[in-house]
């Protein structure tokens, strides 16, 4: 009994000064980035997750900035890559050279390629060729690349932040359904209001820049990763993340009369197992000990969205997946 209670205080201590320090990049990011809050708190809690990220908006909304001041504040490296129909896989991982040594003597070196970081910034994900982009599928998944038979493993953590234009949809490679479940959340990136744009202005078009320093580094955020996974989560909320998932499967016994005439493919498994990891790093951001039906609330729609697609019927419609999303949100969770 002693050890249980010892391990409880332990864990709302490290809660608790995790939840201080996300709090602090929280308000060092939103310095830098004006009336993005849901977007930052949609990422931190995709990293806290140990996932990663599919970034939707026009140009111009910060989501560069937005990698660059995540990578800034929680101490990572970080790349970014611009795909274009032209870019080669090996551009991404890397690939091996001859080189000769002073003795005649010929081998191959691996050269990384930017893959090999910690925060790495897909942008446009979608100009890039199916061959391309596949490139990612293993490391996101794996967290290593193969090459030429060889074996690399990638830092830890490693996360991946892609950008899309919802836009400009010409010339550009949509991208297939295994590759889209690879990412644990959707986050929809919209204009700023009023007040925050002015802000927007003054800061870019002064002379005077702000500068951000880490505040934790790679394994700091690693044990408030492994702190996720350790925060408990009772039946109630296990049960509603899996009637919600399950709801939004066409043919299933739980799915709605709407889900079989609209949906035409649903979420799998993995949508469940990011909604369980993103209820607790969202619990945890909040400073709170497990999380509840609110959290899963808030999360189902950027979980659930890209794991998800409309009939021909209900597009010509007018439908929209958010509509879908809310009704089963509302009809599962009784809010």
């Amino acid at each position: 009994m002693t050890n249980i209670s010892q391990t409880g205080d332990k864990i709302i201590e490290e809660v608790e000064a995790a939840s201080a320090k996300i709090n602090k990049i929280k308000a060092a990011a939103s310095s830098k980035i004006y009336g993005q809050d849901d977007v930052i708190d949609l990422a931190l809690i995709t990293i806290l997750s140990g996932g990663h990220a599919l970034l939707i908006g026009v140009p111009g909304l910060a989501k560069t900035l937005l990698v660059e001041t995540l990578g800034t504040v929680l101490g990572l490296t970080n790349k970014r890559v611009q795909f274009t129909p032209d870019l080669m896989p090996s551009d991404i991982v890397g690939a091996e050279v001859l080189e000769q040594a002073s003795t005649g003597e010929r081998s191959f070196r691996f050269i990384k390629g930017p893959i090999f970081t910690q925060l790495l910034m897909a942008d446009e994900i979608n100009r890039a060729s199916p061959r391309t982009q596949s490139a990612l599928l293993q490391a996101m998944q794996e967290k290593h690349v193969t090459v030429a038979g060889s074996g690399y493993e990638l830092p830890a953590p490693f996360h991946v932040l892609a950008t899309q234009n919802p836009l400009e949809q010409e010339g550009t490679y949509p991208l297939p359904e295994a590759q889209l479940d690879r990412f644990l959340t959707q986050i929809d990136v919209n204009y700023p209001d009023k007040e925050a744009e002015r802000k927007v202005l003054y800061q870019t078009t002064g002379t005077e820049s702000l500068d951000l320093e880490a505040i934790v580094d790679g394994e700091q955020l690693l044990s408030m990763q492994h702190l996720v996974r350790q925060l408990p989560i009772g039946e109630a909320i296990v049960d509603a993340i899996l009637d919600l998932v399950r709801s939004a499967r066409p043919g299933e016994v739980d799915a709605l009369p709407q889900v079989n005439e609209m949906i035409a493919w649903g979420p799998g498994p993995r949508a469940a197992q990011a909604l369980s990891l993103g209820v607790r790093a969202r619990a945890l951001i909040d400073g709170r000990l497990a999380p509840s039906l609110d959290d899963v609330a808030a999360l189902a729609e950027p979980v659930l969205k890209h794991r998800m697609a409309l009939t021909f019927d209900a597009r010509t419609r007018g439908v929209t997946l958010q509509d879908i999303i809310g009704t089963l949100t509302n009809s599962v969770l009784k809010l």
